[in-house]
């Protein structure tokens, strides 16, 4: 199976592998790092237009990007299309961004409880509000991401909506948003929405490897694929999902050499742009040891960290000494 181009809007890409955007993952090093293993386009971490309009520092800092961070796109999350006009006009002047994302699919509670994220799947209008107000004012594409709902009729006119009011292109997750991550994503609701759809359509959900890349891009059709959780701490998997796309063979490596090389690059990049700061280093250590040998005894000796070159240091210790 061959990897195919993706064109969204006037971007194009050599590949069609995304990584989805993720809150407290998705900074600049992290985007990097998996441009660097291959992937093909990246997201911000979703950004509150609320908080961007009231220049949040912390929020400004989320759209940070750089040259070698192309193409890549901000996802912005909010329930008022004035809001988030007001939000994505100053990205589109601010960062450039090649996208700009709506997020219609976190179904995380502090986000749903202020009418945002999947929630906004329950009020049709207001989903075609939002997106036409974006097209009619941003020279920058529109994109959306949202989950599937109970009945697909209902997934099917969400997704025509969004169509209709401009959008360049749509990801759906294959999950109801009251299942948050469990259960398995239904590619059948993704193909439905992918054959209802002329704009480019990228399946979400449950892609962790190279076979179920393969399966989900033959069953559903979709134009690319978008990866989230799968890529947390493992950045390679790009790499590997490439190569067995173009190949049809697996690449061969050592699992922990690469995750824990990959995390010494990642703390360089995270000090190279200033982020080490504003990243929970913790959080990422545990996702890049994570399934390792010993990996519960160093997250212990982590926890009692801060700095990200100690970390390095830790774990090379560790196993020098271990094995």
């Amino acid at each position: 199976m061959k990897l195919n181009k993706l064109k969204i809007g006037k971007t194009e890409t050599p590949g069609n592998l995304l990584l989805a955007p993720m809150a407290d993952v998705t900074n600049l090093a992290f985007r990097l790092l998996c441009r660097q293993n291959g992937a093909d386009l990246t997201y911000t971490e979703m950004i509150s237009a609320d908080a961007l309009v009231n220049e949040n520092r912390k929020s400004l800092l989320k759209g940070l990007s750089s040259p070698e961070d192309r193409p890549f796109g901000v996802q912005l999350v909010g329930s008022s299309p004035e809001k988030l006009r007001e939000a994505a006009l100053f990205i589109e002047d601010e960062y450039r961004p090649e996208l700009i994302d709506v997020n219609m699919g976190c179904p995380a509670q502090r986000i749903t409880g202020t009418g945002c994220g999947s929630a906004l799947l329950n009020s049709p209008k207001l989903v075609y509000e939002i997106i036409s107000e974006l097209t009619d004012v941003l020279k920058t594409p529109v994109t959306a991401k949202i989950r599937i709902l109970k009945r697909d009729e209902k997934t099917l006119e969400i997704a025509r909506l969004i169509e209709e009011a401009g959008a360049s292109a749509l990801t759906v997750h294959g999950r109801r948003a009251e299942q948050m991550y469990s259960g398995s994503s239904d590619l059948r609701a993704i193909r439905a929405v992918k054959q209802e759809l002329s704009i480019p359509v990228i399946a979400n959900g449950d892609v962790r490897d190279e076979e179920s890349a393969e399966a989900a891009l033959d069953f559903t059709g979709c134009d690319g694929l978008m990866i989230g959780r799968a890529a947390m701490g493992n950045p390679f998997i790009f790499k590997r999902i490439r190569h067995y796309l173009e190949t049809g063979e697996r690449l061969e490596f050592d699992r922990q050499v690469r995750q824990l090389k990959d995390f010494e690059n990642y703390i360089a990049l995270l000090e190279e742009y200033d982020l080490s700061t504003s990243t929970n280093l913790r959080m990422h250590a545990h996702w890049f040891t994570k399934g390792l040998r010993g990996s519960r005894q160093i997250r212990e000796k982590i926890n009692n960290l801060k700095d990200g070159k100690a970390m390095i240091e830790l774990i090379k210790d560790f196993y020098k000494e271990k094995y």
